[in-house]
């Protein structure tokens, strides 16, 4: 396998690019999704194994995208936090709706 950064290949997928793009498209995907990728070399159409895409990536300062084991390693999201990201996003009409009902359910 040459290392040659600006080798022609096919990323399934995503088309013709070279081989330096290819890898730096691949790394940053999920752990099996990464797997999935499938890059061929142009010249002669072989396959890459995982394992030259992970030793390419190391070589030219590729890093993959760090992977998540546990939930617990997510931090938890507040409610105060949750409700305000749904206010930010929503159309004024709904929060006016909704500040209504608020107040219809809280008169009872």
């Amino acid at each position: 396998m040459t290392s040659d950064p600006e080798e022609l290949v096919r990323l399934q997928g995503y088309g013709e690019m070279t081989l330096r793009t290819a890898v730096a498209t691949v790394m940053p995907l999920a752990p099996r999704q990464r797997a999935d990728a499938a890059i061929f070399r142009v010249r002669d159409g072989v396959r890459l194994a995982a394992s030259e895409i992970a030793d390419l990536a190391s070589e030219w300062g590729i890093k993959p995208v760090a992977e998540v084991r546990s939930p617990r390693l997510v931090p938890d999201q507040h409610w105060s936090d949750i409700v305000r990201g749904m206010v930010r996003e929503a159309p004024l009409p709904s929060l006016m709706v909704a500040f209504l009902m608020g107040v219809l359910v809280a008169r009872r």
